[in-house]
C-alpha cells in the first residue's frame, strides 16, 4: 500500500515527518522536494487530521478520555 505523508526538510537535509507512519516491515520511501515555502499551521493540522483520527478512534483511547464526557 502506498502512503503519502507531509514532511519538512531542513537546511542540513534532515527529514521530519509531520504525521505518524505505520509500516509492517522495513520499506523504501521517496522524498519529493517542493519548490515552495511551507504553509501555515492550519493546513498542516487539516492534513494530519485523518491520521490522528485513526489513532484516536480506538476503544483504549475512548476509555482513557471518557471522564471528560461525563463532566467529572
Amino acid at each position: 500500500m502506498i502512503q503519502a505523508v507531509e514532511a519538512m526538510v531542513d537546511q542540513e537535509g534532515r527529514v521530519r515527518l509531520l504525521a505518524p507512519v505505520h509500516v509492517s516491515a522495513r520499506c523504501r520511501a521517496l522524498v519529493t522536494i517542493l519548490d515552495e515555502s511551507p504553509s501555515g499551521a492550519g493546513e498542516t493540522a487539516l492534513l494530519s487530521e485523518a491520521s490522528l483520527a485513526e489513532d484516536w478512534s480506538h476503544p483504549e483511547e475512548e476509555a482513557a478520555w471518557s471522564y471528560l464526557a461525563s463532566g467529572k
